[in-house]
């Protein structure tokens, strides 16, 4: 019965590592806007933050709870992760730093953490505990995105 708990627990951990390495993702990919995004507008500098400190919250929670399992806290990026790389897709092609190439960025990247929240959220490795923190994430994480896509949707209607 321990092996069965300690493959669970693995198992878990797992899962909540890929979650954090979309959080770390996230962080760098908001970060990277910022930066692109230069004096173009204050309101995305201000969002992109906010969304940044977002995941900064999410992947301390994250931690706590792989910490709790007996396991050992995920630090890098999607690069070693199993679930999406997306993030890290993005920083690859900001093709240009305009609004629209920004934001149509960052909607592409906020579209891959629903995936992997969505993901973990099919997995039978999670407790009922830790599945009430990765679907208030997720939950969250969904605001942000519908955040995201309205601003690009308002920038389609200004063209």
């Amino acid at each position: 019965m321990a092996t069965n708990m300690s493959d669970r627990n693995e198992d878990t951990t797992d899962v909540l590592n890929d979650l954090i390495r979309i959080n770390h993702d996230r962080i760098a990919g908001y970060e990277r806007a910022i930066k692109e995004s230069k004096d173009l507008d204050v309101d995305l500098k201000g969002v992109f933050s906010r969304m940044g400190e977002e995941s900064t919250l999410y992947v301390s929670e994250l931690n706590e709870e792989v910490v709790k399992l007996g396991g050992e806290p995920a630090t890098g990026t999607t690069n070693s992760g199993k679930i999406y790389r997306a993030w890290m897709d993005v920083k690859a092609t900001f093709t240009g730093k305009d609004r629209e190439a920004i934001l149509g960025s960052c909607e592409f990247g906020e579209d891959a953490a629903q995936k992997a929240y969505k993901t973990a959220l099919e997995s039978d490795d999670l407790t009922p505990e830790t599945r009430q923190l990765v679907t208030n994430q997720k939950t969250s994480l969904k605001a942000s995105h519908d955040l995201i896509k309205r601003y690009r949707d308002m920038h389609d209607e200004v063209k």
